[in-house]
């Protein structure tokens, strides 16, 4: 399975010519080759993780493609035939088999609403929380995608949800809010939460590919 990662939350999984989209949203280039794909996963409503936009670009050239996201994501996309998926449900896509955690967005303020929010676990390798920092009980992560950058996180709690999972290796995500210098300070981070327990990091750029 290989892993290309765009920018900001955006990632692309490809296996025996099967491919997966996870969160395609505004802070991400217009996807361009979104042929073969056989399923997308949004993990929530917010715009920089799915817009509409996006959404075309993989349905146009895959009709019928199935798209998984919770409730919320079902509401705000009322023009899509979206697979309703919540914590404890599981589901193949293709070459994909996916595994669903979570429940809720981690909370930015009080006074905003907290939205539906999904983990997923792909192929019993990749997990990606969204846009949550709740650790996936009772899993042997492989691979971690981590968030480097939002207004809904700290440095401090990336390392203990990191040091929590204890991934065998783990890469950046959620990083568009960041500058150069923000995005080196977290992956210093992460790296070394990465390394207490014997994993590997990579600072993976956008359009990077990972072998998993």
């Amino acid at each position: 399975m290989k892993l290309t990662k765009l920018e900001h939350a955006a990632l692309i999984l490809e296996s025996s010519g099967d491919k997966l989209f996870i969160d395609p949203g505004s802070f991400t280039t217009a996807l361009t080759d979104t042929a073969g794909a056989v399923g997308v996963v949004i993990t929530h409503e917010h715009a920089d993780h799915w817009t509409p936009e996006q959404l075309d670009r993989i349905v146009e050239m895959n009709p019928g493609v199935p798209i998984f996201a919770p409730a919320g994501v079902a509401a705000a996309a009322s023009g899509y035939d979206v697979t309703v998926v919540a914590a404890g449900d599981a589901a193949t896509a293709g070459s994909f088999r996916l595994r669903f955690f979570g429940g809720k967005h981690a909370q930015i303020h009080a006074s905003l609403p907290i939205v539906d929010n999904i983990g997923v676990l792909v192929n019993d390798e990749l997990f990606y929380g969204g846009d949550s920092l709740r650790v996936p009980e009772g899993l042997a992560v492989d691979t971690l995608a981590v968030p480097a950058g939002a207004p809904w996180l700290k440095i401090g709690e990336v390392m203990d949800f990191v040091l929590a999972v204890k991934p065998r290796r783990t890469f950046p995500t959620h990083e568009m809010v960041l500058s150069m210098a923000g995005k080196k300070l977290s992956n210093t981070r992460i790296q070394w939460a990465t390394e207490q327990n014997g994993g590997e990091f990579f600072p993976l750029e956008p359009n990077d590919t990972l072998d998993l």
